[in-house]
């Protein structure tokens, strides 16, 4: 393998990282930055009564993330595939439920996907539905679990 070679599958194998920050506004309401993207700025906010609802949640988020990532690898595999993929509509449903200390946690979700394909080839559309979950960062994050490492830092 040449120079240039091993350079690029070096590349391919570092860990890709990406950043956002939270800036708080008012009581639950916080301003998310995505770094260093011109993605527009958003604002999350917890629900009434506890915030004011002037934005998704953390959970809504989360459920956005998991139906937006499954919807996202269906029509890049039926694409892929060259199906006729006309649209998609994804329903994702959140279940809550208590853990043994009684705190309310994520305990389910349901996502139903609907695509819209014109003359859909079984077989194809077959390889896709065997495929595509797999290839879904945030579902298979979730359902594997992940390492998440928390620092809070205290004024000196």
């Amino acid at each position: 393998m040449d120079a240039k070679a091993e350079a690029e599958q070096k590349k391919a194998e570092e860990p890709k990282k990406f950043s956002i920050s939270l800036e708080s506004i008012q009581d639950y309401e916080f301003r998310v930055k995505f770094d260093p993207t011109q993605i527009p700025d958003i604002v999350i906010d917890e629900p009434i009564p506890l915030g004011h609802d002037k934005g998704p949640d953390p959970a809504r988020l989360l459920a956005s993330a998991v139906g937006g990532c499954l919807s996202a690898s269906l029509l890049f595999c039926a694409r892929k595939l060259r199906l006729d993929v006309r649209g998609v509509h994804t329903d994702v449903t959140v279940t809550h439920t208590r853990n043994e200390k009684g705190r309310l946690r994520i305990g389910k979700i349901d996502v139903e996907i609907d695509p819209t394909i014109g003359e859909p080839d079984e077989g194809k559309l077959q390889r896709c539905l065997d495929l595509y979950e797999d290839f879904c960062v945030v579902t298979q994050s979730v359902r594997k679990g992940l390492d998440v490492s928390v620092n809070v830092k205290k004024n000196s």
